[in-house]
């Protein structure tokens, strides 16, 4: 079945430097996942949404990263990766101007949701584009050479949108009120994020037309559906699944709740900080614990092999939910107190997500169609870790927030357990004597998702 392939380095990237364009592509990559999935919980808190609201829609808003998989073959029969990316960074500019508006309407609350939802999906979209014509437009050479920059300007994102964004809309939240501080907010967003989207028609390699493609939507789809039933029949896959959703079932309990209870009231059970003392703890000590753990943690895996890194890499991601249940048990004042916490919590998680990209990569992905079902497992784990989010807080507003995280604890349990019966390699499950086909690498870029986002909806 004839696939679409991209080349080694095409004529449109071709003496262009990468760091011309890497560094705005995925700078922007980040900016509109992390309007998503971080300043939308910290706006609605301070809009007075109750927690399970948050965690309800907050999640709903996740599922556009954890099904884009599906969609993402079809991007195909569009000829120019370059003509999506900036088309979707103009829809996330237009969308960001469309939030202010909608903040000073009565029916602000649907409004506010209805626009997260049109950045998730096109952000979700642009993610697919981005690193189709990030692979596209680079030699195998020069994509591992520039890998390291995609991270850095997507983590880089990450403490602008929490760091220092998130810190703005905390200080005008006094002299402005909070609507018109956060209707502020996403002026500037909207502005940043339209110049740069000026910058990327200018700056990325590839035309600006949709060319012509010789790839048909029946084929696709046919194609998709082999993916997904090769996909099915994996050796120990339905063990695999709920191994996969069981890793980050406490952490995404933990994630929404953890970020709401620092800015809770003391009468209701929280430390009553300030958004703007949030955003200097979680966007520059959680940022950089957050990197330290990944990368301490990548090592780790490696010098002791995964198997037996496994325990201590669950155990890891089990230290933000002690943590939290500490601060929760002695509501201490101090900043220096509180920022510790948050630094033991997000390297916690740094270290022990390894764990879980590393399994999909090793145990999950191998075989036929590795990339593609790469971004199955990756998707799989998403929606677990949606399903955790959306529960979140009912149980939180059930039972208090230190009963809540006494039960984040015990949810750590089940995935310790299972780990006796989980196979931490596909090697053995590889046909001998050469009977396994090669891996398609045209099926594989045509379903291939972005991991850049995966430890990062943390």
């Amino acid at each position: 079945m004839s696939q679409p392939s991209f080349s080694a380095a095409s004529p449109a990237g071709h003496g262009r430097s990468p760091m011309r364009w890497v560094p705005s592509l995925y700078f922007v990559q980040g900016m509109q996942f992390f309007v998503v999935m971080a300043l939308a919980s910290f706006m609605l808190k301070n809009m007075g949404v109750d927690n399970d609201q948050i965690a309800r829609w907050t999640s709903a808003l996740g599922t556009a990263w954890a099904i884009k998989p599906l969609w993402s073959p079809f991007l195909e029969l569009v000829n120019s990766k370059k003509l999506i990316v900036v088309v979707m960074q103009a829809v996330g500019a237009m969308a960001l101007v469309l939030m202010a508006v909608v903040l000073q309407t009565p029916w602000w609350f649907g409004g506010a949701l209805c626009v997260f939802f049109l950045i998730a999906y096109s952000s979700a979209t642009h993610d697919i584009a981005c690193d189709g014509l990030y692979m596209g437009s680079l030699d195998h050479q020069r994509q591992a050479r520039y890998a390291g920059w995609q991270g850095a300007f997507f983590n880089g994102a990450r403490f602008f949108m929490v760091g220092v964004v998130l810190k703005i809309a905390g200080l005008l939240e006094t002299p402005l009120g909070v609507f018109n501080a956060w209707t502020a907010v996403f002026v500037g967003l909207a502005v940043l994020l339209a110049g740069l989207a000026s910058y990327n028609a200018v700056s990325l390699p590839g035309q600006l037309s949709a060319g012509h493609t010789d790839l048909r939507a029946a084929a696709i789809w046919a194609n998709t559906r082999d993916i997904v039933a090769d996909f099915g029949r994996k050796p120990g896959i339905r063990l695999a699944i709920l191994f996969i959703v069981l890793f980050r079932f406490a952490e995404g309990q933990v994630q929404t709740i953890g970020p709401l209870f620092l800015i809770e009231a003391r009468d209701k059970g929280g430390l009553g900080l300030t958004t703007s003392q949030v955003a200097d703890i979680y966007g520059w000590v959680g940022t950089v614990a957050f990197l330290a753990g990944s990368v301490l943690g990548g090592y780790f895996t490696a010098w002791l092999t995964l198997r037996r890194a496994m325990p201590v890499l669950i155990v890891a991601m089990a230290i933000p939910n002690a943590t939290f249940y500490y601060l929760a048990a002695t509501l201490p004042q101090d900043m220096w107190h509180i920022g510790g916490a948050v630094l033991l919590e997000m390297f916690g998680y740094g270290f022990g997500f390894v764990g879980m990209i590393l399994y999909i990569m090793q145990a999950v992905a191998p075989g036929r169609f590795q990339t593609a079902h790469y971004a199955l497992g990756s998707g799989v784990m998403q929606l677990g870790f949606i399903l955790s989010r959306s529960i979140s807080g009912d149980i939180q507003l059930a039972i208090g927030y230190e009963r809540f995280f006494q039960w984040t604890i015990l949810c750590g349990i089940p995935v310790l357990l299972m780990l006796p019966f989980v196979r931490m390699s596909a090697a053995d499950d590889q046909p001998k004597n050469g009977d396994d086909a090669p891996t398609n690498t045209n099926s594989d870029t045509s379903t291939s998702s972005s991991t850049t986002t995966a430890g990062t909806v943390a």
